[in-house]
């Protein structure tokens, strides 16, 4: 590593013209510029510079090996160029990942990121399975609910209610119910879990808790396939606010018990790292965060 701080400054040398100018631009001393340049000939065995009190000049051997430096120096100011970019404006690839229900969502917000920077790319990754970040080398990945412990950094961006909601057909063939005691007796669609059945924590209209406990008829580890479902008339189910808007404006959904509260859904941005966020992340999650935000049904 020695090697190479002398070689950016023999190289700063002889771009500068003097020890003294070189000394400027790297914030060192003149002697400490000389010194460097004296250790490089001792470790060589061979001269580089010939100095005199008015100027420098290039050996031949100094020549060919300030070459190499120069290309050397170049290459670390692209480096650190491109590092700059990076931090400043969106760039290279980024690698997202989104549930299936979540990734009808990704073109109209980033659309506008996207054709705004032109070395932007996207490489979306959509599956409801966790996914190992490191691993998988995402960048950034749109979670909902509760998320596990972990060092990875998790940003909030917003959050969407639980509605309870059936068929317009399936409330013809069943009315609709009065109270939650009388959604025990239908069918529900639901997660898939190996045991204990689907746990829907609610409360009244005037704050109480209550707790049912029901077992799906059919259950998907899906969201947007429950939904689907539950617009075929095929049982009642819980769809997130944002999910269910356009369904319940055109009629497909209908809302049961509006005056209950059926919990809610935070919206996270994850990624596998806190500090030092390139650009093409910080963006895409600010994109993210506005269109959520201006989508009815959810809240921030």
């Amino acid at each position: 590593m020695d090697d190479l701080k002398r070689m950016a400054v023999l190289a700063a040398v002889v771009q500068h013209g003097s020890m003294s100018g070189a000394a400027r631009a790297l914030g060192m001393s003149t002697s400490a510029v000389s010194q460097h340049v004296r250790q490089l000939e001792r470790d060589g065995g061979v001269t580089l510079l010939h100095r005199s009190t008015r100027k420098l000049a290039l050996t031949e051997a100094g020549q060919r090996y300030h070459a190499r430096c120069a290309a050397m120096w170049a290459a670390a100011e692209q480096a650190r160029a491109e590092l700059a970019a990076s931090r400043d404006a969106p760039s290279g690839e980024l690698r997202l990942s989104a549930t299936v229900g979540f990734a009808r969502h990704i073109a109209p917000a980033l659309g506008e990121l996207l054709a705004a920077h032109p070395a932007l790319r996207l490489r979306l990754l959509v599956d409801d399975a966790p996914i190992d970040l490191i691993n998988a080398r995402i960048d950034l990945a749109v979670r909902y609910g509760r998320l596990p412990d972990s060092t990875w950094a998790a940003r909030r961006l917003g959050g969407m209610q639980w509605y309870l909601c059936a068929s317009p057909g399936w409330v013809d063939a069943h009315g609709l119910p009065r109270d939650p005691d009388a959604l025990l007796a239908h069918s529900w669609l639901g997660f898939a879990r190996e045991s204990g059945g689907l746990l829907v924590d609610l409360r009244s209209p005037a704050g109480e808790p209550r707790a049912l406990r029901v077992e799906p008829r059919i259950a998907s580890n899906n969201q947007l396939s429950i939904q689907q479902m539950c617009e075929a008339g095929l049982g009642l189910a819980l769809v997130g606010s944002m999910d269910s808007h356009d369904a319940l404006r055109a009629g497909r959904l209908v809302r049961l018990l509006p005056e209950w509260s059926f919990g809610t859904l935070d919206i996270w941005a994850v990624t596998p790292q806190r500090d030092a966020q390139p650009a093409k992340v910080r963006q895409a999650i600010a994109a993210l965060q506005g269109y959520l935000r201006a989508l009815p049904g959810v809240t921030d």
